[in-house]
């Protein structure tokens, strides 16, 4: 590993070094993108919200906003209606399946873009 004359530099250097592998993760998936920005706006609605209400007063309550923001955003990005999920897991109609099934399944339909 490369070392400089710069202690901070070396840090980041060290850092990079040690963190190697996952950081070429990308050679091997090249559909891996190299910016979180999508990640980034997944909290955002979540973190505006909790700003707004000043959290929650329990672990309870924040373990059921956190699954209840999960799962719509999980929704909205599978293209199915939270709503129509949440009425269908209610009812027990299990009419629509799992999102983890749907999930593999857009991964494995091929592109048509």
């Amino acid at each position: 590993m490369a070392q400089t004359c710069y202690t901070t530099l070396n840090q980041a250097l060290k850092r990079i070094y040690n963190n190697k592998a996952e950081l070429l993760l990308v050679l091997d998936y090249p559909n891996i993108p190299l910016h979180n920005n999508l990640s980034e706006g997944d909290i955002r609605e979540y973190v505006k919200r909790r700003k707004i209400s000043g959290s929650t007063r329990s672990d309870l309550g924040r373990k059921c906003r956190d699954t209840f923001a999960s799962l719509k955003k999980t929704c909205r990005k599978l293209a199915i209606s939270f709503w129509d999920f949440l009425m269908d897991r209610i009812s027990r109609k299990n009419e629509i399946p799992w999102l983890s099934e749907v999930m593999f399944q857009q991964m494995e339909a091929p592109d048509t873009s």
